[in-house]
């Protein structure tokens, strides 16, 4: 056994090798000119195994905690961005205030107005008055070293629009002034030493069909410290808007579902330009004003708090005429309704009638031929037109959801044609007749006319004694036999502007005018009885 153990070549113990390596690592170390390390180890088969497996993981590990670093890194980034954007929103609303007006609130108009005349004196007069230290718009200027610094700090506009205002003068011409206004985008304004970022935004995709105009929005920003200048400023632009209107009387006509501004304010008419018989216009007047004083009498009693009038008699007799009076009297504006316009139905109608604009009294003219002659509904020709029924009418006149604090004026040529259903107490509370011309309205006329010219009244008396030889006027031998009307004696004074005479000479015209008119009348008369 002993020799053949000794023929044999015997194989290290695991032990072995490893104490073997040991040593080695150990001469590697202190042995200076052997190389390093990673020189010994690399020659080692088991140290060569070991090291490549170390070096994988090591990598792998470096790997993954750059991998965490870098979403942690984006998580963190992520989370301060969200936290600036917080913060941002939170210093906005603790500094910041917004005001937005859209374009169907009452102050919208009022707003742009305002903009258009500060925006005009800031380019056009500001700096002027700036300079030489005046009043622009009512409000003083101190002119110094802070003032005009401020004034190079504003920004200037970029974005400009156009606004064209027409002004008639008293003779009749009309003169236009162009003026550039901010325009759609954003702006910074200055008003009573605050700025305002004013963003005034138009949709290109949404209309309001009802007024065809695109939907606009105006968003006024200021420091919340400065909050108070935003009543200040509407303030201001409601007396602008008020003074642009002073004097004058506005006239609304129904567009869709809403009121819309008729053309350029009338200036108001002076109630003593209409002359009427001898106190029918104070009448009016008085029974008016007393309706418009007893507001809480109708509401302590339960009684709708509206009141309807009919002015009815021959064309030409002021009818019209006193209603635009009145209204300039009472301060009121007018809306005109128009039953026969094309789309007005039950419903529309009782909806215009209860968003009536506050101050305004409603007319509806020509009552008696708002039924009278209606055509189909859909004809040939592809008409379709109004389709407001007569119980309609009536409901919205006086019905459960008929609107309060109403001035309803009818006026008609022919009574006697209405329903008297829509002439009942309740609907028309008050019924007037404006006759032809007589003695009386004749004489205030003339004095209306000629008073400055016959001091004394002999032409007068002239001109009145003619009239009654013609027929025209009342006298002993009983009523008028070719009665006229205040309109066409209005019409002969005019034509003989500051000639007496040219208007006693002509006198004898008012019958044939009469004729004339009686003549038309007929015939229209045949015609509509042939219809």
């Amino acid at each position: 056994m002993a020799s053949n153990g000794n023929s044999l070549t015997s194989s290290p113990s695991p032990e072995t090798l490893f104490k073997s390596a040991t040593e080695q690592i150990a001469s590697s170390a202190s042995n200076e000119k052997g190389g390093g390390l990673i020189a010994q180890l690399s020659g080692n088969p088991f140290f060569t195994a070991v090291s490549v497996l170390e070096i994988a993981v090591v990598s792998i590990a470096d790997l993954l905690l750059q991998g965490f670093g870098l979403a942690g890194l984006g998580a963190a980034l992520a989370v301060a961005q969200r936290g600036v954007r917080h913060g941002a929103s939170l210093l906005k609303r603790r500094l910041l205030v917004d005001v937005e007006i859209n374009v169907k609130d009452e102050s919208y108009p009022w707003f742009l107005y305002w903009m258009t005349v500060h925006q005009r004196a800031q380019l056009t007069n500001g700096s002027k008055v700036l300079q030489s230290g005046g009043s622009l718009g009512g409000r003083n200027f101190s002119v110094g070293f802070t003032e005009r610094l401020m004034r190079r700090l504003t920004p200037g506009m970029h974005h400009l629009s156009i606004a064209t205002e027409k002004v008639e003068h008293p003779n009749g011409a009309v003169q236009t002034h162009f003026s550039l206004i901010p325009g759609p985008g954003r702006h910074i304004l200055r008003y009573k030493k605050a700025f305002l970022l004013v963003n005034r935004v138009r949709e290109t995709k949404s209309m309001d069909f009802q007024r065809g105009m695109p939907w606009e929005t105006v968003t006024l920003t200021t420091l919340y410290s400065q909050r108070h200048i935003f009543e200040e400023l509407f303030q201001e632009a409601h007396q602008l808007a008020q003074q642009s209107t002073e004097g004058k009387t506005i006239i609304y006509t129904s567009r869709g579902t809403s009121w819309e501004k008729f053309g350029e304010p009338r200036r108001k008419r002076p109630l003593e330009s209409v002359v009427l018989d001898e106190g029918v216009k104070e009448r009016i007047v008085s029974d008016v004003t007393d309706f418009l004083n007893s507001g809480k009498w109708y509401y302590d009693r339960g009684i709708p708090y509206r009141r309807g009038y009919l002015l009815h008699g021959p064309p030409g007799t002021g009818k019209s005429s006193f209603i635009q009076a009145l209204a300039g009297e009472l301060d009121y504006n007018i809306a005109m309704l128009d039953l026969s316009e094309r789309g007005m139905t039950d419903d529309r109608l009782n909806y215009l009638l209860t968003i009536i604009p506050r101050r305004t009294l409603v007319l509806l003219e020509d009552a008696d031929a708002a039924f009278s002659r209606r055509r189909v509904q859909t004809d040939a020709d592809g008409y379709r037109g109004a389709n407001v029924t007569f119980s309609g009418l009536l409901n919205a006149l006086d019905g459960v959801a008929s609107a309060e604090e109403r001035l309803l004026f009818l006026t008609t040529n022919h009574a006697e044609r209405l329903d008297e259903a829509l002439v009942r107490p309740g609907r028309v509370d008050m019924t007037i007749r404006f006759g032809e011309a007589t003695g009386w309205q004749i004489e205030r006329l003339w004095d209306r006319f000629y008073g400055d010219l016959d001091v004394d009244g002999a032409w007068k008396a002239k001109f009145l004694a003619r009239l009654g030889e013609l027929g025209i006027t009342e006298s002993s031998r009983g009523l008028p036999a070719h009665p006229t009307s205040t309109a066409a004696l209005q019409g002969l004074f005019l034509y003989n502007k500051g000639n007496m005479e040219g208007a006693l000479v002509m006198a004898e015209a008012l019958i044939a005018e009469r004729l004339v008119a009686e003549g038309a009348t007929e015939t229209r008369k045949a015609v509509f009885q042939e219809r």
